[in-house]
């Protein structure tokens, strides 16, 4: 048939066979060279089963125009005739463009596919060996190299061999190119070659016999004197020599041509790294990995392997580094530093393409050869089976041995499989370093054809890579503590468990203090056939994990096991765990952060019902509090039981707010760390705050219903000061106050003040009975004539001493008055009385401002600890609080009388009011307010790790780190917590010199 219904008829076939552009298809199939294939079902058959059918054709059609005209028709011939050569020939077309370029300059090199026809033939280094033996120079390198390529991609994308026969094909490739670039420097330098003895240790993924199409192949150098010498002038001169042969090495395999390169020749993993000397003897070698090496640095030798030069010297590297690999485990600080790395890779992805980063993004390839080479290095001590580079037969030995569960290791190795699939497919495509998924439709389309998804190749590629991501993501960590717990639980016949001495290495490793109580905490949450027992034994893998992503995983472990002790018949609890994604995980940052936390939830574990409810975790307001507050106290049959109640809504207030902060500061995985630290702090200072007004307004209810009943004989209201009345209060602050009363009508002023001094003393004495709860003590210190002065006085009273005998420190800390408790009509005419006092009219005169500057230098020098470092104390400290604070408040009794915005008690507030009123520049501001933020962080985070009040950072290297950890400093960061604070507060010393002192 011809004409327009032939034309429909091969248009309708094209499209059948997967072509995307059936009439371009059609035109390079009438081309005359094309003739014997033209209307040949076999042809359109092996192409529509290609990638890419289109690519594919467009690749056959110029191969055949490249051919000498003799050759063209042969070459169609056989393809028709010859399935494998077909499969294999048209297979590399339709999924690598830059092959298709290769056979179109060199058309000769299909016949290439010939050589390992037979499926069943592997091609080793001495296979490669002889395919490069012609090669003489780099171009020529270059030429045969991408040879030997073509029939790896084409063995590869017909599936004769697996992704791992296949990448260790590539690294056999890349072993024998190694020794034909060294041959050829060698041959361009007889007379280096002469002077010294090379080796060429492979590393990476090289090494490790699992390399990409395109990768960096990662070397090490080692040399010797060829005539056996050691010192001086032998073995410098044949260091230079090698050093020479090196650099040619890597120029002949880097270096583009107009064959292109083959690929870089990476050093960098070298001692010392890009800054070392290229190439080093054995003996410098070992002398740097004995003295300076990193955890990273064995890690990486975890691959090592001689490859091209001098393979006994290359033996007597391997033989010498090896001991010192599997001693890597036994470092302070091996596991914390493995995922710091881990963790600074993916931090360092741009952000645009971490969504698409197949190898280096969250359940990417990275994911599993991290976990396996850690497994390896915490292990490998004493299991001289895991010692293999590569990571699909390590993760094999690793489930052989028990270090894995085997239902784990499939899954792994499964998705491991994929995932290096569609990294091998992407970069053959056009033979370019990359790990990106693609986002252009015909190239998803492409790579998913390439894989076997033919249904719907883009929603089927997509569908599938995000699946084994997920598995990878879930595993990561469960490969590495879901053994901890079949070392102790019950196991299935025939399961192999971790031993004891394998779970207290892996414990060790991660950070457990103490593995033997950590093992016994495991068997006692774990061990048995209920129900319970098999809730824990799922929870517990991850949990494991987050504990030692801590500063103290002993105590978060400790602290689950006492939960879990108290709550363990509750039916709720283990079940909230399981089911709510987010309250595992946040109860696990709770329990591993210090101290404070656990204990408030272990004097009520029901609280932990607050860690699953998505508003369970915020601050409730003062209103709320109160109303709570005092409906407990009035259902209680006495005052101390009416306190009792409102210190338990504390405690539970307190445990919400130090859980909220916690999780903020840390993040979770559904939640991520709040940006913005003075949000943070605003937030504990309000929550805290409240807390304390309600519970103070539940002790004064307490107090006078026990005697007076509903009505007390005088009007009485407490007002804040300090942090208290600036709602800055911090977890371990006293609540400063100032008591006033006033006489309600016919009561004589005699019994109402023995009223309020009743009350007074009954509140304190209630709030400060021994419980299991936190204390709230009550600090009047502030009040007229201090601790000599009367606990409570009338306004009249308040009045007469402010007017008479009040100082400049008085008026000064009256900035910070609040009503919080009580009467508020009271209160509010309390305030009235003192706001001509603390912003006085004109502003302090110059008299007031040299007593408040000679009292704060007094303070500096006198009520400093001695011995405490005055660059870290966060109170009295160089840049601290104090000298934040008493800036500002110089501020506000300067010009508070007429910028209405500095009258507030809180110190943002007032810093940011005194920058809009152009009385601080903007970067003073800033500097100030960086420096309180931090400050106060600091004293929360110590109340929180310490579980009782600080002003220094502590001694204790984990409680440090600890601090460092709620600050936001990752493992092995605390000097530069230490370096920034006192960076901070350095500045802010500066600016508080210029504005307080006016230096």
């Amino acid at each position: 048939m011809t004409g327009p219904g032939r034309r429909s008829s091969t248009f309708t076939r094209l499209l059948r066979h997967g072509f995307t552009d059936p009439s371009a298809a059609e035109r390079l199939l009438d081309l005359p060279d094309m003739a014997p294939g033209r209307t040949d079902p076999v042809l359109l058959d092996a192409l529509g089963a290609t990638a890419d059918p289109d690519l594919a054709l467009r690749g056959l059609v110029r191969l055949v125009e490249a051919q000498e005209p003799a050759g063209r028709q042969p070459l169609l011939a056989t393809l028709v005739t010859a399935k494998p050569l077909r499969d294999r020939l048209l297979g590399v077309l339709g999924a690598s463009e830059a092959l298709g370029d290769h056979l179109a300059r060199h058309p000769g090199d299909w016949k290439a596919l010939l050589t390992y026809e037979a499926a069943d033939l592997h091609p080793g280094v001495e296979e490669f060996e002889r395919g490069l033996a012609d090669a003489t120079d780099p171009v020529s390198l270059r030429v045969s190299y991408r040879r030997c390529l073509l029939a790896i991609a084409a063995r590869d994308v017909c599936g004769t061999v697996d992704v791992a026969q296949a990448a260790a094909e590539l690294a056999d490739l890349a072993t024998a190119t190694l020794r034909a670039a060294l041959a050829i420097a060698r041959a361009a330098a007889p007379a280096d070659a002469a002077l010294c003895r090379l080796a060429v240790i492979a590393m990476g993924k090289c090494g490790g016999h699992e390399l990409n199409y395109v990768s960096d192949v990662d070397v090490i150098f080692v040399a010797e004197p060829a005539n056996g010498g050691g010192e001086g002038a032998d073995e410098g001169k044949a260091l230079q020599a090698a050093t020479r042969l090196a650099s040619h090495l890597m120029r002949i395999c880097s270096e583009t041509t107009v064959e292109g390169s083959i690929w870089p020749v990476d050093a960098n993993l070298r001692p010392e790294g890009r800054n070392g000397p290229l190439v080093r003897t054995l003996s410098s070698h070992l002398a740097y990995y004995q003295r300076w090496a990193k955890t990273w640095e064995f890690q990486a030798l975890l691959k090592a392997r001689p490859v091209a030069g001098d393979l006994s010297l290359g033996e007597d590297y391997i033989d010498a580094v090896s001991p010192l690999v599997w001693q890597a485990a036994e470092r302070e600080n091996f596991v914390p530093d493995v995922q710091k790395m881990r963790r600074r890779v993916v931090d360092n992805i741009p952000v645009a393409e971490i969504e698409r980063e197949l190898k280096l993004g969250p359940g990417g390839l990275r994911d599993v050869e991290f976990a396996v080479q850690l497994l390896q290095l915490v292990h490998g001590r004493s299991d001289a089976s895991l010692h293999s580079g590569s990571t699909l037969e390590a993760l094999k030995a690793l489930a052989a041995g028990g270090y894995v569960g085997r239902t784990d290791a499939a899954q792994m190795d499964e998705a491991y499989r994929f995932l290096r699939g569609m990294e091998h497919r992407i970069q053959l495509y056009r033979l370019r370093r990359t790990h990106l998924v693609p986002e252009d439709e015909a190239d998803l389309r492409r790579l998913g054809r390439s894989l076997g998804l033919r249904t719907d190749p883009v929603a089927d590629l997509n569908k599938e890579w995000k699946r084994h991501a997920s598995v990878v993501r879930r595993l990561h960590e469960k490969l590495f503590y879901r053994p901890l717990l079949d070392a102790v639980a019950q196991l299935t016949p025939g399961e192999i468990r971790l031993s004891a001495e394998a779970a207290r290495q892996r414990l060790e490793a991660l950070g457990y203090a103490d593995p033997a109580a950590a093992l016994r905490h495991l068997e006692a949450l774990s061990a048995g056939v209920t129900r319970k027992a098999a809730i824990q034994r799922t929870l517990l893998p991850v949990l494991l994990g987050w504990f030692a992503d801590s500063a103290d995983p002993d105590a978060g472990l400790l602290g689950f096991r006492k939960v879990s002790d108290a709550l363990g018949k509750t039916p709720w609890y283990l079940r909230l765990l399981r089911d709510e994604g987010a309250a595992a995980e946040n109860l696990a940052r709770v329990l591993s952060a210090g101290r404070l936390a656990p204990d408030l939830l272990l004097r009520a574990p029901e609280a932990v019902a607050l860690l699953g409810d998505p508003e369970g975790l915020k601050p409730r307001g003062r209103e709320h509090l109160e109303q709570e507050t005092l409906a407990a106290v009035g259902r209680a049959d006495s005052a101390e039981g009416a306190v009792a109640a409102a210190r338990g809504v504390r405690r539970r207030e307190l445990f919400r707010t130090t859980a909220a902060d916690i999780i903020g500061s840390y993040g979770t995985e559904e939640s991520p760390a709040e940006a913005d630290p003075g949000a943070l702090v605003d937030r504990v200072g309000n929550a805290v705050t409240d807390l304390t007004a309600a519970t103070l307004s539940g002790a004064l209810r307490a107090a006078v219903s026990q005697q007076w009943g509903e009505i007390l004989p005088t009007r009485f209201a407490v007002i804040g000061m300090g942090r208290f009345g600036g709602h800055e209060l911090g977890y371990g602050s006293d609540a400063d106050v100032l008591f006033v009363h006033e006489p309600r009508e016919f009561v004589d002023e005699h019994e109402a003040a023995q009223a309020a001094t009743t009350v007074v003393a009954e509140m304190r004495r209630l709030l400060q009975l021994p419980t299991a709860d936190p204390p709230l003590l009550i600090d009047a210190d502030l009040r007229p004539e201090g601790k000599t002065g009367p606990m409570v006085r009338t306004l009249a009273s308040y009045e007469a001493y402010y007017r008479r005998w009040s100082l400049v420190w008085e008026s000064q800390a009256l900035l910070r008055a609040q009503p919080m408790a009580g009467d508020l009509d009271l209160g509010r005419r309390f305030i009235d009385l003192i706001d001509p006092l603390r912003y006085p009219a004109e502003g302090i005169g110059e008299d007031a401002v040299r007593e408040i500057r000679r009292l704060k230098a007094r303070m500096e020098s006198e009520r400093l600890p001695r011995g405490a470092d005055p660059t870290l104390h966060t109170k009295l400290g160089r840049g601290g609080l104090s000298d934040v604070e008493w800036t500002v408040q110089l501020l506000q009794m300067q010009h508070g009388w007429a910028e209405p915005g500095l009258r507030t008690t809180r110190t943002r507030e007032a810093l940011a009011a005194a920058h809009a009123a152009g009385l601080i520049a903007t970067e003073d501001a800033q500097i100030l307010d960086e420096a309180w933020v931090l400050a106060t962080r600091v004293r929360n985070g110590v109340m929180m790790v310490r579980g009782r009040a600080g002003d220094t950072f502590p001694s204790d290297g984990r409680e440090l780190a600890a601090v460092g950890r709620y600050l936001g400093y990752g493992p092995g960061h605390v000097g530069d917590m230490l370096d920034d604070y006192r960076r901070i507060t350095r500045r802010a010393r500066a600016v508080v010199e210029e504005l307080f002192y006016g230096a």
